[in-house]
């Protein structure tokens, strides 16, 4: 064998390495398999399978899923972690309305007008609560309670369409266990991170109490209005009794409650708590816990509210004494307070039955809907004050917040300016048409009636020597002594002023009149005679005044005999009384505004009727309905007072309910306007 064949043989022989076959298994070309299957052609370019495309897509899936997740996982963390870190001690339940404040206010007898601030009953529970509460609540307010875990998707859902359906937030999706936590936990504040809050508070009680245990939770420390919180204090304010032994009607006015406590509350708003009791009927027919004959007989049959020795109208009052309270103390004193007033019940009781009385027997046919009255003591102290016709549907204070036109009640003011500069009450002025800066007074009547005295022209209400009289007196004086009579409004100096156009608020009015009451000396209204804290310490105490002196003798003494006249045999004769009295009429244009203001020997008041809205009456005038209110709240809160004289001159005036009207002796014009006019009529 040669060398040659002897190197083929050894190199033939020599097995091949795993790392040969694998180099060579790369080198082999793609369609080596088909040719070794006696098959020719290409292959795709794409050589990879269905399978495995699939199988990489789901690794694909898997990857990003599971990316997703720890992120998603890591988010959730730090979000739980935000709305946990601020959440309160959840062993450790607040006590309901522990942050509320308490105020009590109290009249000049001592007797307590309003109290506020939490008032708590017996616990009740949950095997005392009366079955007819729980499907009352349960109906209105959370009908699956008792099968959710704290969150009702159905609830929520009908809530969100009835709100879509509505254009405004209509209805609640919050379940009652998400209502505990908010009510026991969190704030009033809608925000994103508290309703989150809520949702993990309503989880963490539903883990942590029964059912049965939650729903005796709410039920005790809801608010249910006027200061009670739990259902048995609810019980006892407004019907007189226990929560254990509630009526069907009770129970349904008592669930309805919870939804709007403070307009709903009976003691406050009877009328409107009962259409919502209505509302909880049908829905406790709707749930099956009743049936419609049953829901009929209750809904005809009210349950009685407890009355208490005072009524709603003293809450005018006690609301402006507290805004004054604060504004005395400022913004560092204590929350809770207990305030000593000015007001006297029985006075209060008086006003607001005259106005009641007035309203309903005129003001429907007059369009009358609003009446306002308050009353002061020569001093200054209020001792009536209604502020409109009901206090449950309208809080705003028309006898110390609202602004309106006091029409001729104002010409008081132009006239004792007047005087000042020397207009005597014999001097005689000329009615007829005038113009002043372009316009024309007119009077009530329409009719010019020529020449008289000062005394008849105000007595009568003449307009248009009201106007002479001012622009004698001037302007500005007039302006100043509203200042002086403690009008605080803007009174700008027109020609129109005496008429009384520019408006001033029904208890500065009365202060003015109170002037003339009292002799001449300040009378600046107030309400709070002092103010303490719950353990007795003086924050506040009113210093009594030394009398200022703002008009002479001799001013008063004459305006007191106009204004007497006026009620003698003017204006306002329907203002007359069983005793001495003085007192102006007021009407704006087209009846939108109608007054009388006046005194007697012992009190001050004034009335308002009108609308809201500034709509026209039906011939309601000052000397009108307002009287007729004015004269039937003084006769009322007089009773067991004796008559006596007016203090300007107690001879003068003795018999001055009596006076006639007797035509005056006409005398010598005066003044600007006489002296253009000239001569005897």
């Amino acid at each position: 064998m040669t060398d040659k064949k002897k190197k083929h043989t050894s190199q033939r022989a020599k097995p091949k390495t795993k790392t040969v076959l694998r180099a060579e298994k790369r080198q082999r070309p793609a369609n080596s398999k088909a040719s070794k299957n006696g098959k020719s052609g290409k292959t795709p370019k794409n050589s990879k399978s269905k399978h495995d495309r699939d199988r990489s897509w789901l690794r694909k899936l898997f990857y990003y899923g599971a990316v997703v997740s720890v992120w998603a996982m890591i988010v959730g963390v730090v979000v739980l972690g935000y709305l946990a870190h601020d959440l309160p001690d959840l062993d450790n339940l607040p006590h309901p309305g522990a942050d509320d404040p308490a105020l009590i206010v109290k009249a000049a007898n001592g007797v307590t007008l309003v109290r506020q601030g939490p008032i708590y009953g017996d616990w009740i529970r949950y095997q005392e609560v009366p079955d007819a509460l729980v499907m009352a609540l349960t109906s209105v307010e959370d009908r699956y309670f008792f099968t959710h875990n704290g969150f009702d998707g159905r609830g929520f859902l009908r809530a969100a369409y009835t709100n879509i359906r509505a254009g405004r937030v209509r209805a609640g999706g919050s379940t009652i266990t998400q209502q505990l936590a908010k009510n026991t936990f969190l704030t009033n504040v809608r925000s994103f991170k508290r309703k989150a809050q809520e949702l993990l508070l309503a989880f963490w009680l539903e883990q942590k109490f029964t059912k049965k245990q939650i729903l005796s939770l709410y039920l005790n420390r809801a608010y249910f209005g006027g200061g009670a919180y739990g259902i048995d204090a609810a019980s006892q304010k407004f019907f007189g009794h226990s929560a254990r032994s509630l009526s069907v009607a009770e129970a349904a006015l008592l669930a309805g409650l919870v939804k709007s406590p403070s307009t709903l509350a009976p003691h406050i708003n009877p009328d409107g708590a009962w259409e919502r009791a209505k509302v909880v009927l049908g829905a406790m027919i709707d749930a099956g816990a009743i049936n419609q004959a049953a829901a009929n007989k209750i809904s005809s049959q009210p349950p009685a509210i407890k009355t208490s020795s005072v009524g709603n109208d003293v809450r005018y009052f006690t609301d402006w004494a507290i805004q004054r309270s604060r504004g005395y103390l400022g913004k560092d004193a204590p929350r809770s307070l207990v305030i000593y007033t000015t007001l006297d019940p029985s006075i209060q009781r008086a006003g607001s039955l005259a106005v009641k009385r007035g309203l309903k027997k005129e003001g429907q046919t007059r369009d009358a809907s609003q009446a306002a009255l308050v009353a002061i003591d020569h001093d200054g102290a209020v001792r009536a004050m209604v502020g409109g016709a009901n206090y449950a549907k309208s809080q705003y204070n028309r006898a110390a917040q609202a602004k309106r036109q006091p029409g001729s009640a104002f010409k008081l003011i132009s006239y004792l300016a007047a005087m000042e500069q020397g207009v005597s009450i014999s001097d005689q002025y000329y009615d007829e048409k005038i113009t002043v800066d372009g316009w024309s007074p007119k009077n009530y009547t329409g009719v010019f009636n020529g020449s008289m005295t000062v005394r008849e022209a105000f007595a009568r209400s003449i307009n248009t020597i009201a106007v002479q009289v001012a622009e004698e007196a001037g302007r500005e004086n007039v302006v100043n002594m509203a200042k002086r009579l403690g009008i605080t409004t803007n009174v700008s100096p027109v020609a129109s002023l005496p008429l009384g156009t520019e408006e001033v608020r029904l208890i500065e009015l009365a202060g003015a009149y109170a002037v003339l009451a009292n002799g001449g000396h300040r009378a600046n209204p107030y309400g709070v005679i002092e103010i303490t804290s719950l353990e007795g310490e003086v924050l506040y105490r009113r210093q009594a005044e030394p009398p200022i002196s703002i008009l002479g003798n001799d001013i008063v003494n004459d305006m007191t005999n106009m204004l007497t006249a006026v009620i003698s045999w003017g204006s306002g004769k329907n203002a007359k009384i069983d005793r001495p009295a003085a007192g102006k009429s007021g009407t704006s244009q087209d009846s939108r505004d109608a007054l009388f203001a006046g005194f007697t020997s012992d009190l001050s008041a004034a009335v308002w009727v009108g609308n809201d809205d500034g709509a026209p009456m039906k011939g309601v005038t000052g000397g009108g309905l307002p009287a007729r209110i004015w004269a039937d709240f003084m006769v009322d809160a007089h009773v067991g007072r004796g008559a006596r004289p007016l203090l300007a001159d107690a001879t003068l005036y003795e018999n001055a309910a009596n006076l006639e009207y007797e035509p005056e002796k006409k005398k010598k014009k005066r003044g600007l306007w006489g002296r253009i006019f000239g001569g005897n009529d």
